[in-house]
């Protein structure tokens, strides 16, 4: 039974399990990524439609927390579904190419052919023009409003200069990860 066994576990199989389990883990930050946008432009939101009913400017200072935690778990999570597509192509599709014999280019085509899109440079730019819109523009838009503001206390201020270093560091790592 033990000969049954080790005939059924190959390299080749092995590879194809990890390739299954690693596409599931990309599929599902896919859709938690995707989904931090949409709840971080809610939330916002939400948040801009309390300070105006409530007249509370120093709220406004909410935003900027919660598009810098909120736009670091994205910018995180876009990183590892990189960091997957560039394992499958440069690591695991060449080992199970070499393990098969057959061509590297033919194994895990799609990881490769939908790179080659004619329009997926002004795709990525346009992504990384909303991501620094809603993780960027938007919290210091807020930040500037606080500021303009009637509600501008010397702590509160400290704290705002701090979230604008903070979102401003938050920028610069989204910028340089679309260089990537």
């Amino acid at each position: 039974m033990g000969d049954a066994v080790a005939e059924d576990v190959t390299e080749s199989r092995l590879l194809l399990a990890e390739y299954d389990r690693i596409k599931e883990e990309q599929k599902a930050r896919i859709g938690f990524r995707d989904n931090l946008l949409y709840f971080t432009l809610a939330a916002s939101t939400a948040v801009l439609a309390i300070t105006v009913q409530n007249k509370h400017a120093q709220l406004l200072l909410a935003v900027p927390v919660i598009c810098l935690v909120l736009g670091w778990t994205y910018l995180v999570n876009d990183e590892k579904i990189s960091a997957i597509g560039r394992y499958i192509r440069d690591q695991l599709g060449p080992r199970l190419a070499e393990i098969s014999g057959t061509p590297n280019d033919a194994v895990f085509r799609w990881e490769i052919y939908h790179r080659s899109d004619v329009n997926r440079r002004t795709r990525k730019r346009l992504q990384i023009a909303v991501d620094l819109f809603t993780f960027l523009a938007l919290p210091m838009t807020c930040v500037i409003a606080f500021w303009c503001s009637r509600a501008v206390h010397p702590v509160l201020l400290v704290a705002s200069i701090t979230q604008t270093l903070s979102l401003t560091a938050l920028g610069w790592q989204f910028l340089c990860y679309a260089e990537r």
